[in-house]
């Protein structure tokens, strides 16, 4: 397979994630060079042990237990984050997706949605996909078999939040599944797979449900400019979506993409502002919302930002402390929309 020339960034003394996918793939390492692609060009520091991952002040306030969760699907592992405040009172459920080479005390790290789950009242699950599942921990959006109802990760993922519906108290009204780059790819997966179960979803440099059928088109559509699915396939619960526009790992098309994959997208009335974050960072934000309610898509491009957690703990990898909150309007999103009935 010719791998095609790119123009290579100057990352330092970091060799670029291009340079080695393209060795990778002469190699015929397809898996290892969409990995690396993935990975990102940012250097990702070592991950930090679980017990400095996670905050002193929310260690204190709430409890993040590891469980272990198995299905006629596979088996994984995953963190639940019960803030001090939880009561027999039902709470949201947020599902929370990592990224490649990420971990859930990472991930939670470095989004803070732990911080904000104590303050606002809402329980946080974090799946964990290991190294067995694939080499650097992506999920494997990209793979057929892991992007169908009842089969592969998304009916893993499904079960472990029916499991903690079932063990916690729980508002089924109000789950909810975000996830950053592969993390978010899968998110949509669940998205377009999982309406009854989720009742909105957050996709942060992810792709559209359908991309790819192996490693060589997941490749293609993550440098794509015009991203489009192999097969039809559509989200239908409401939708918030973050990129950056100089994202040279997952093209910012892929969040148009995913826009246009919402089955009502085309309907709305649709509405575009500026918004400038604390830091000055400039982000184009669009809205798709039936006159007088709440938005149903939601996009946000974020000038200037790279492949990174907008508004996260740079104590985590891949985020970028400036910018806006992408934890906190998703939290925003999420909580105008309860699970609407069949």
């Amino acid at each position: 397979m010719q791998f095609p020339k790119f123009k290579l960034p100057k990352i330092g003394l970091v060799r670029s994630p291009l340079t080695e996918a393209a060795r990778l793939t002469r190699e015929g390492r397809l898996q290892d060079a969409v990995s690396k692609l993935m990975g990102g060009l940012v250097k990702v520091p070592k991950t930090r042990p679980a017990a400095k991952s996670v905050t002193p002040e929310a260690k204190k306030q709430g409890s993040f237990t590891a469980f272990d969760f198995a299905n006629e699907a596979g088996a994984r592992s995953y963190k639940l984050f019960v803030p001090s405040t939880y009561a027999l009172k039902p709470m949201p459920l947020v599902i929370m997706l990592h990224g490649c080479t990420q971990n859930p005390d990472d991930f939670a790290l470095g989004t803070k949605m732990n911080v904000l789950a104590q303050e606002q009242g809402f329980l946080v699950a974090y799946p964990l996909q290991p190294q067995s599942a694939h080499m650097t921990k992506c999920w494997n959006w990209y793979r057929p078999e892991d992007q169908r109802r009842g089969h592969g990760e998304p009916a893993i993922i499904a079960g472990i939040t029916k499991q903690i519906a079932k063990d916690f108290k729980v508002d089924r009204q109000r789950i909810y599944v975000a996830g950053l780059s592969a993390g978010g790819a899968a998110a949509a997966i669940l998205a377009a797979q999982y309406p009854d179960i989720f009742a909105a979803v957050g996709i942060h440099s992810g792709l559209a449900c359908g991309l790819a059928i192996d490693v060589s088109s997941a490749m293609s559509a993550m440098k794509s400019h015009a991203p489009k699915p192999a097969r039809a396939e559509s989200i239908k619960i409401p939708t918030i979506v973050f990129h950056g526009d100089r994202d040279s790992t997952v093209n910012p098309a892929n969040a148009d993409a995913i826009v246009a994959q919402h089955a009502q997208s085309g309907r709305f009335e649709k509405s575009q502002r500026k918004v400038a974050s604390e830091s000055g960072v400039i982000s184009t934000q669009t809205t798709f919302a039936n006159k007088g309610a709440a938005p149903e898509v939601e996009q946000w491009l974020i000038h200037g930002a790279a492949h990174a957690w907008s508004g996260g703990n740079a104590r985590g990898t891949y985020t970028q402390s400036t910018g806006p909150d992408a934890s906190a309007e998703m939290l925003r999103f999420f909580m105008a929309h309860p699970l609407k009935s069949a």
